[in-house]
């Protein structure tokens, strides 16, 4: 199987950028999205062949995600089942015979870290949330996880230290997923490549030079690694200021 994670930023927006055009190519058995932005009957895509998936924000413009499947699953729920964090939809998970399959955008600390506290909450709450499920079938969650994990994972790890997206305890509960048995599936086959990020700041050509972040994941249980095939991280493709991540898997 063949499973692609993109925030697209704004779908309306990504969509004039040529994201149908990846989105045929690539010719997906699972395809999300995280940062759609738009309130329900805002956008139709037309995906032949596809069952669509959509969780809303009730903030409209803000957040939203989305999946797109060509297998229908026989179960498919929104949000983590705690009030607090579901008016954002951040959350959809769909269920089938062997596997659950997430995508997930997780809340940004924002500047001046305003959200830090929160972002604490949310990681542990989906962390239990998980492994509740985990506790039926393997699981493998995609998204924009809003962390670099490792200085590996950043182009300017010592400048970006107590910045959103690279404190301490957003790394620090990163860790404590693959603790917990999970799998970074791109480390899992590039564990020492650099230089590979999946977000780049609009400001200062961060792109054109590549001072990005990697923050977009393949995350699965442990009992999947003998399935996992390889993990890609789509640098070429444009559109938003992410790119799409990509996991081949044999399910």
């Amino acid at each position: 199987m063949k499973l692609i994670s993109w925030n697209v930023n704004g779908i309306r927006a990504c969509l004039t950028k040529g994201f149908m055009d990846f989105f045929q190519e690539a010719d997906a058995d699972i395809f999300c999205i995280q940062e759609s932005k738009v309130s329900e009957g805002q956008v139709e895509l037309d995906m032949p062949g596809y069952f669509q998936y959509w969780n809303y924000a009730e903030k409209k413009g803000y957040s939203g995600t989305a999946v797109f499947t060509k297998k229908e699953p026989f179960n498919v729920t929104y949000g983590i089942g705690i009030e607090e964090h579901d008016h954002e939809g951040r959350v959809i998970t769909l269920e089938y015979e062997d596997f659950y399959f997430i995508t997930v955008y997780v809340p940004n600390s924002k500047q001046q870290l305003e959200r830090l506290s929160y972002r604490m909450e949310w990681e542990d709450d989906f962390l239990s949330y998980v492994e509740g499920l985990q506790e039926k079938k393997p699981v493998i969650y995609a998204g924009d996880l809003n962390v670099a994990h490792k200085e590996i994972d950043l182009k300017n790890p010592k400048t970006n230290r107590h910045n959103a997206g690279f404190t301490d305890e957003e790394r620090e509960k990163f860790s404590k997923v693959l603790e917990h048995g999970f799998i970074d599936t791109y480390r899992n086959f590039y564990p020492d490549l650099e230089g590979v990020y999946s977000w780049w700041s609009y400001r200062f050509k961060a792109r054109e030079k590549n001072a990005g972040w990697r923050i977009d994941y393949f995350v699965t249980s442990g009992s999947l690694k003998e399935k996992l095939n390889d993990a890609k991280i789509h640098t070429q493709v444009m559109g938003s200021d992410h790119c799409p991540v990509e996991l081949d898997i044999e399910l």
